[in-house]
């Protein structure tokens, strides 16, 4: 009887809780929500791997603006162009806080780091040193011949190897070799410095665990530990050798803003911020390229098009450069419907609203996740007709790298993605440099695999592998490098 008397009891106790969480839903003109949200755990036991086609197939039932609890978390999951404009433009201060997770906690230093700091002076000042000082059009043009220097190295690269190619490893080293030489003037991969390599192994290992870390703190911590244990030793050696550089690499720039003002650009700060960009400047290149490349190899008519686009504007005299991308709009075009389908960042990096909105006529409180599922956007049949079919052909005459906010793989609003003009440069001059001067093949007559694995940056699954060959017509150019 007591047993029947407690089972009662617990029935009308959750009874009570969904009555009571329907009507003040109901009363406070909050966003639909998902039924049932159970005590404690809310929705947490609706997600499964991969969460981005959850969340998609959860919208696609019960509405683009949904307002979900995971844990004790309010957010606030948006998948539709409308609502996401509404989020980055009317409401974008409102939303230009970060959410306090343990990643952020650990990894962003406190929160204190670019990504991760809340929307106010500091963050603006890291804002100002990532586009002014560090990745301005003057900082990137004097950098240029770092990247033609790699784009160089990797054809010799691939002249040298026989066929197949790892492209996932070619990609990775090349992006990573961009990246290290712009922040510390190291290059990792190729140097043939057996400890130079050693060290360059270490560290894509300790990038390799930062976007697949499982996030347990101990983990976390760990990870942080071995990051700036790192990054110091980089710190040292440039404050040594201060001034032999031609061009100064980041980390100088912030060594030289540290002596007028040494509170404020402590070496924790320098570590955070040079960790920031090489974490999102180089997974999400390499991971672009590599899904464009696996694309392309499934569709030989596409490769071809680009090919002939290629010859034609620049022929087989002179190897592309950054400066014809803009004369390439099919070479972006690829790039674009790229983006589309295998997003790098399939949720947009969250934000949190720091007071009341609204958001679709809906009241969002002060302190709810907001997540953009950029995923379910782009494989809307309602924005994007046969949107599992591969048509850069659908970006012609799209000027840029965003079309509204259908499409906007760097974000948008006060905090979209600050290296967008270095991403769009290294991969565009990459992908242009592959196509032109070499045949690339599948290893068979089956397609390339294009399911996709689990990580933060939404990895192929399977590392792409392919035949690569000099193209004939390049042979003479080829044999100069």
């Amino acid at each position: 009887m007591e047993v029947l008397y407690l089972f009662v009891t617990f029935l009308l106790l959750i009874a009570s809780h969904f009555f009571t969480s329907h009507f003040i839903r109901r009363f406070s003109n909050l966003p639909p929500t998902v039924f049932p949200a159970l005590p404690i755990i809310g929705h947490l036991y609706l997600l499964k791997p991969p969460v981005y086609r959850t969340f998609a197939k959860i919208s696609a039932k019960y509405g683009p603006i949904l307002l979900l609890r995971l844990g004790s978390r309010r957010v606030l999951l948006v998948s539709s162009p409308s609502a996401a404009e509404e989020c980055f433009t009317k409401n974008d201060i409102v939303f230009a806080n970060r959410p306090h997770i343990l990643f952020g906690k650990i990894i962003g230093n406190n929160y204190t780091s670019l990504a991760w700091s809340p929307y106010g002076d500091h963050w603006r000042n890291l804002r100002r040193i990532a586009s002014i000082e560090i990745l301005s059009i003057h900082r990137l043009n004097e950098l240029h011949d770092i990247r033609v220097d790699e784009g160089r190295f990797l054809l010799r690269k691939l002249l040298s190897h026989s066929s197949p190619v790892d492209l996932k490893t070619v990609f990775y080293e090349l992006t990573l070799n961009v990246m290290m030489r712009m922040i510390s003037g190291k290059r990792y991969f190729g140097g043939d410095i057996p400890e130079v390599e050693e060290e360059g192994k270490r560290f894509r290992a300790i990038l390799k665990e930062t976007f697949c870390s499982p996030g347990l703190e101990k983990k976390l911590i760990a990870l942080l530990e071995k990051r700036d244990a790192f990054f110091q030793g980089l710190i040292e050696q440039l404050r040594k050798s201060k001034g032999e550089n031609k061009n100064k690499t980041m980390i100088e720039v912030l060594l030289s803003l540290q002596e007028s003002d040494p509170k404020y650009y402590t070496d924790e700060m320098i570590r955070s911020f040079v960790l920031g960009l090489l974490s999102a400047g180089t997974d999400t290149s390499a991971g672009t390229m590599e899904w464009a490349m696996s694309l392309l190899l499934n569709h030989p008519q596409v490769l071809q098009k680009a090919q002939n686009e290629i010859d034609t504007v620049i022929g087989n005299d002179r190897f592309l450069d950054e400066s014809d991308i803009i004369n390439l709009p099919y070479l972006r075009c690829i790039i674009n419907e790229t983006q589309r389908m295998k997003p790098v960042g399939p949720l947009l990096v969250p934000h949190e609203s720091s007071e009341d909105c609204t958001i679709g006529g809906y009241k969002v409180p002060s302190g709810t996740m907001l997540l953009v599922n950029q995923w379910a956007i782009h494989h809307d049949p309602k924005i994007w007709p046969d949107p599992k079919s591969f048509k850069p052909e659908r970006f012609e005459g799209l000027d840029g790298t965003r079309d509204g906010f259908k499409l906007m793989p760097f974000g948008s609003g006060r905090r979209s993605c600050p290296g967008e003009g270095l991403a769009v440069r290294v991969m565009g001059s990459t992908l242009g440099l592959m196509i032109q001067c070499f045949e690339s093949e599948r290893m068979s007559e089956k397609l390339v695999d294009m399911t996709e694995g689990p990580g933060l940056t939404m990895p192929k699954a399977d590392p792409l592998v392919a035949n690569c060959k000099p193209r004939l017509v390049m042979q003479n150019l080829l044999s100069q490098l």
